[in-house]
């Protein structure tokens, strides 16, 4: 956003809101696209460490989680949305090796669904 401000030649202290901005760049902001994005980015560091949270993602605690939700409604898995349809293994093994997970995913992450099978 400070690079097209400066393109257009507009001071910080200037109040001027990111959507006019934009206009002005003849630009858009796509706020699920930058979510995927990042969440992508995310997990794939995730999956490349060995922590405690890499645990929780996989279900490997120990214990009871007592979860509330509606009855009937299907649980949300943090993988859900990245569009892969071989699994969570696939999924792992692309993240080890970085490139093959930028080659999927891209540094812009456009649609978040892996395309190399």
């Amino acid at each position: 956003m400070w690079c097209w401000r400066r393109m257009e030649k507009i001071s910080w202290t200037d109040y001027v809101r990111n959507e006019e901005v934009l206009i002005r760049v003849s630009e858009q902001r796509n706020i699920l696209h930058e979510i995927r994005k990042r969440k992508a980015n995310w997990i794939g560091h995730v999956l490349r460490r060995n922590c405690l949270l890499k645990e929780v993602i996989e279900g490997n605690i120990e214990g009871r989680i007592v979860v509330t939700r509606r009855r009937g409604r299907r649980r949300k898995k943090m993988l859900d949305d990245l569009g892969d349809r071989r699994g969570y293994c696939h999924l792992k093994e692309k993240a080890l090796d970085r490139i093959k997970w930028r080659n999927c995913f891209g540094r812009d992450c456009g649609p978040v669904i892996l395309t190399d099978y």
